[in-house]
């Protein structure tokens, strides 16, 4: 074993490829990732990763799903402000989802992304962390209709679905430059609160 890789513990040399792994795809892309690359950058032998990941689509589910623990964290942390009104909390959450995907591009769009859900190579491990986080958006949904802000007539998974579907489409036109930039950000983010909040004062 190399000095380099004695510096780390198991859990340590994980943590330290993943750290790495996600530096490089902001920086460079998913496409500019490799085990080997990897390997390279955080100055471990070749086979090093390999006993963490099985392969490039096993190291791609594990930064994924690191981002969705962040992500999780990041939502519920605005959901418990109970010093907030709901109003505010889900003005926050609207602000905080689309700019978290506008700092992270690249992970964005290997979280939502075709790379592992369109061609179904995500792992157990991150559906196991991206399932429940989605969840965790239905159970928002539910809360913040039992409060009034949205309409009471849907079902909390059917609006679920609508309310991120819309933020996932103003993230996405962000990403990609398609009339929209960093500029527009908090007009956006507050226009989309107020139809959804203006949506169930009209239900009423």
């Amino acid at each position: 074993m190399d000095q380099a890789q004695q510096r780390y513990h198991h859990g340590d040399l994980r943590s330290a490829l993943l750290h790495a792994a996600t530096k490089r795809i902001d920086e460079h892309g998913v496409d500019s990732l490799s085990l080997r690359k990897l390997a390279e950058d955080v100055g471990v032998s070749r086979s090093a990763p390999y006993h963490h990941f099985a392969d490039k689509n096993g190291l791609l589910s594990a930064i994924a799903a690191e981002g969705f623990r962040q992500w999780h964290h990041t939502a519920r942390t605005i959901f418990e402000q109970q010093t907030l009104a709901p109003s505010a909390r889900f003005r926050q959450f609207i602000h905080e989802y689309v700019g978290y995907a506008a700092d992270h591009p690249q992970l964005y769009e290997l979280m939502f992304g075709r790379i592992l859900w369109q061609a179904q190579s995500a792992t157990d491990d991150l559906k196991a962390v991206a399932y429940p986080c989605f969840q965790f958006q239905v159970e928002m949904t539910r809360y913040w209709q039992e409060s009034g802000l949205l309409p009471a007539g849907p079902e909390p998974l059917r609006l679920a679905q609508v309310t991120w579907g819309t933020l996932h489409g103003i993230a996405r036109l962000l990403i990609d430059g398609i009339y929209a930039d960093r500029s527009h950000i908090e007009q956006m983010c507050d226009t989309a609160a107020q139809l959804f909040m203006q949506a169930s004062a009209n239900h009423e």
